[in-house]
């Protein structure tokens, strides 16, 4: 796929010879001196930084300033209480509620969790026996404060959490699993107790007062909620099409936040300099955005965008590529990629040609900021580069959610030493070999057969989760006329095509990712946002994963279960039918 005008490798050429990190380095050093808290003075500093950097650079751009919702956590504390007790220093996750000043005094219970193995783990909700023995009391356990967990005990009855983070320093974090702005349907979701996490040395003495007997604890948690004005620079580089490609990544941190996401800040702005300067040889239009709210508001600004702008990138964003820890210490490996199905092709060719190595492939989760995948947006990459898993080992490093794997992430460690130049302009390398990739290729890069291909394993194991309790026949045949039909669009793609027919193709394939991308990755409705929980494949369906038990334990519930799921099947079978008329539309 090539090109029209000047070849695809030529500009490419040119762009990679301009890849340098002077620019992106010298924002690294001034977001070192910045505590880019969302809606605070120093992050406004960044923002004025990045605009005066578009602007001495003679990009276009635009500053919005929304008002989002948003939590600040600030010093909190677990106290042992009586005249010997000891205070140990905790934090909050972002959108826990406050405590008085004198704080939640209440018998207090350990429930041991297992050990977080993997990064998808950390936002799932891990299985701990004895929820029965919480209510009214506070919980001590072990991992992060995140949604899933923070739901869990307080539908148990818990009136307070502790946390036991796994290293020397607590770990910031967010517990809501509201994603973005909250809404009059949603609001309820918010957490409803106090929830602090402490480190691994201090967690380990509360969890020994209680193994020896003490009942009580006291929680101190003090957080400012509210309204916050925020500011969201977007540059745009025209390109000889209105049709663009979103790359984006947020710029407010927990304290300086070099390794998540100062970063991915100096990526965008080395690429809107370099993709800038080639203008001329662009055949479509790259938008770059920094987003705030990403730590203290669940994706905040990223979500305000989606919202503001849903109909636009309906109609003309060909994709959207996520920038989030590049770059850092150590970070040479590329074996836990992210990228939806459709652009594996992509992004192992841009990764091999530009570092020689094979990458490995993740399913995107539902964090960073994901926010377009109910709008219909192909994403890519979210973690790119990771420090090499035998080394991560060797200096007992555990799974953390960015900054390469250093555990330096979501603390005060995460300073400017965590940011390694070589590998910051290799990762800068990759992103302008793929985006470049994407804006000038005649036919968009993706393959939807890959889609296709997940999406009936998926159904496949659904099948045999399902025992006969319910029939997915429907949504078999669909994915197989559907998967015929695509096999002939892209036969016709491998063909000589007029530029009329360019057009004709490239629209089947963003029609494509506005059915295909939610129906695998998106539970709710189009322009809504689902909530910061983990989504397995074909979110609909999962009630499926319920009919087993429900056939063993409620057999009163089954039917009503099965009822549920016939009108979801319906409708997935109904999406893959309309994906399909319409692909027969273009060829």
């Amino acid at each position: 796929m090539t090109a029209r005008g000047d070849t695809l490798t030529n500009v490419e050429s040119r762009l990679l010879a301009d890849v340098s990190v002077d620019v992106g380095w010298k924002l690294l050093e001034r977001f070192a001196e910045l505590r880019r808290e969302s809606g605070m003075p120093d992050e406004h500093a960044a923002a004025q930084y990045i605009v005066d950097e578009l602007e001495r650079l003679g990009v276009e751009h635009v500053v919005y300033e929304p008002e989002l919702y948003l939590s600040l956590p600030r010093e909190s504390a677990v106290i042992v209480p009586g005249s010997d007790g000891k205070e140990y220093r905790a934090k909050p996750p972002a959108f826990a509620v406050p405590t008085e000043s004198d704080g939640l005094t209440a018998e207090a219970v350990y429930l041991s969790a297992p050990p977080i193995e993997d990064i998808d783990e950390l936002f799932e909700t891990k299985q701990v026996s004895g929820d029965e023995a919480v209510r009214g009391k506070i919980v001590v356990t072990d991992g992060y404060a995140m949604p899933g967990s923070v739901q869990r005990f307080e539908r148990a009855g818990a009136v307070g959490q502790i946390y036991v983070n796994a290293g020397k320093n607590i770990h910031w974090g967010i517990c809501t699993p509201i994603w973005g702005m909250p809404t009059d349907e949603n609001l309820g979701q918010k957490p409803k107790t106090p929830v602090v996490a402490v480190n691994r040395s201090d967690g380990e003495e509360i969890k020994a007062l209680l193994s020896n007997g003490r009942q009580n604890l006291t929680v101190r948690a003090s957080l400012d909620e509210g309204w916050f004005k925020c500011k969201i620079p977007v540059a745009t580089i025209r390109g000889k099409s209105d049709d663009f490609l979103l790359v984006h990544g947020h710029y407010d941190s927990w304290d300086v936040g070099i390794g998540d996401n100062a970063v991915g800040d100096a990526t965008l702005l080395e690429l809107a300099r370099i993709f800038h300067t080639h203008r001329d040889d662009l055949c479509r239009t790259l938008k770059v955005a920094w987003w705030p709210g990403h730590s203290m508001g669940r994706y905040a600004g990223s979500t305000w965008y989606a919202d503001e702008f849903g109909l636009e990138l309906r109609k003309r964003c060909v994709a959207a590529v996520n920038i989030d820890s590049p770059g850092c210490w150590e970070a040479s490996r590329y074996d836990d990629v992210m990228w939806m199905a459709e652009a594996g092709d992509l992004c192992r060719g841009a990764i091999r040609d530009r570092t020689g190595l094979e990458a490995g492939r993740r399913r995107p989760i539902r964090a960073g900021d994901y926010s377009f995948n109910q709008v219909g947006l192909t994403s890519f990459f979210m973690l790119l580069s990771n420090i090499p898993k035998e080394l991560r080992d060797e200096l007992g490093f555990y799974p953390v959610g960015g900054c390469g794997g250093n555990i330096a992430w979501h603390t005060e460690d995460d300073r400017l030493d965590v940011a390694d130049r070589k590998y910051l302009k290799q990762d800068l390398s990759v992103y302008v070999t793929a985006i470049v990739r994407v804006l000038n290729a005649s036919v968009l890069p993706f393959d939807y057969r890959a889609t296709i291909a997940e999406l009936s394993e998926a159904v496949g194991e659904y099948e045999q989760q399902a025992k006969g309790l319910i029939d997915l026949s429907s949504i078999r045949e669909e994915l197989i006329g559907l998967q015929g039909a695509l096999d002939d669009l892209y036969r016709k793609i491998a063909s000589d095509l007029s530029e009329a027919e360019f057009a004709s193709v490239n629209e089947a394939l963003k029609e494509l990712a506005r059915a295909l991308v939610p129906l695998n990755y998106a539970r709710g409705a189009r322009f809504q946002h689902d909530p910061a929980l983990s989504l397995g494949i074909i979110p609909k369906l999962d009630g499926i994963t319920r009919l087993a038990a429900c056939s063993k334990n409620a057999l009163d519930q089954l039917p009503f279960l099965q009822a549920g799921l016939r009108r979801h099947i319906n409708e997935v079978a109904d999406i893959i039918y309309g994906a399909r008329q319409m692909v027969l539309r273009y060829i």
